[in-house]
């Protein structure tokens, strides 16, 4: 992947921010081409990437996610600090999480979540996640097979410490969903294999939000900010943020 579209962006328009945030073991090239068309639709947007994400994955597994969160705050904190007072938060899967987990502490204006897990895989299930993306990540460096398998070896044999944590982090924001007071867009691709689809319906039903909205995109999977619907899913956001009641 270009070193250009797996950097953090802040893309600055009109005086509407939205934070945007990536998923578990992704990058802002997840939410890159949202960014870009919301720029064109007059918004601002910012996507910061967690501690170790878009990175080695020796980094990724020597990560936690309470730093990953401080990166979330981190990145509203830049908006409020270049003078955006109105902020929404959209997020894919963890990024999903994260966006709730900041209508709980912070004013947001909006929350998208879009494949957004409300129970994580066992374990071992989320580690293999984590050593697939090792593979993919060493490929385009340009590694042989013979060093990939080397060194992703290497990376099994240490495991991923934070793994527990990730898994807390979700049940904790679960727990308190029935808190989610802003209006919120639940969105989830019907051929999602990565998470449980019912998260969707567990978000949409336990927010008390007066203005909420739930969509099924039948055509994509769990990236579906990538995907077949991307065009709809950009159209469908954009029209949600536009209901919202912006102040500016």
């Amino acid at each position: 992947m270009r070193k250009a579209q797996n950097t953090p962006f802040f893309f600055e328009a009109g005086p509407r921010a939205v934070l945007l945030l990536h998923g578990f073991t992704g990058s802002s090239a997840d939410v890159r081409m949202l960014g870009r068309f919301l720029e064109k639709c007059g918004y601002t947007s910012l996507a910061p990437h967690y501690k170790g994400h878009g990175v080695p994955p020796e980094e990724l597994i020597q990560s936690y996610p309470d730093e990953w969160w401080q990166d979330v705050l981190n990145g509203y904190n830049e908006l409020q600090q270049a003078g955006y007072e109105e902020i929404a938060v959209a997020g894919l899967s963890l990024g999903g999480v994260f966006s709730l987990k900041l209508g709980l502490n912070k004013p947001v204006k909006g929350i998208v979540t879009m494949c957004a897990p409300m129970k994580m895989r066992a374990l071992d299930i989320m580690f293999k996640g984590v050593l697939q993306y090792a593979k993919q990540y060493k490929k385009s460096e340009g590694k042989t097979e013979t060093e990939i398998e080397a060194e992703v070896e290497a990376i099994r044999q240490q495991g991923m410490p934070s793994l527990p944590d990730l898994q807390q982090l979700v049940a904790s924001v679960r727990a308190e969903v029935d808190l989610v007071y802003a209006p919120i867009f639940v969105v989830q691709a019907t051929n999602d294999n990565i998470i449980d689809p019912k998260s969707a319906h567990y978000i949409y039903e336990e927010a008390q939000s007066n203005i909420k909205q739930i969509k099924w995109y039948d055509e994509s999977g769990h990236v579906i900010t990538l995907d077949k619907e991307k065009d709809q899913l950009h159209e469908d956001i954009y029209q949600f943020l536009e209901k919202l009641d912006w102040h500016v």
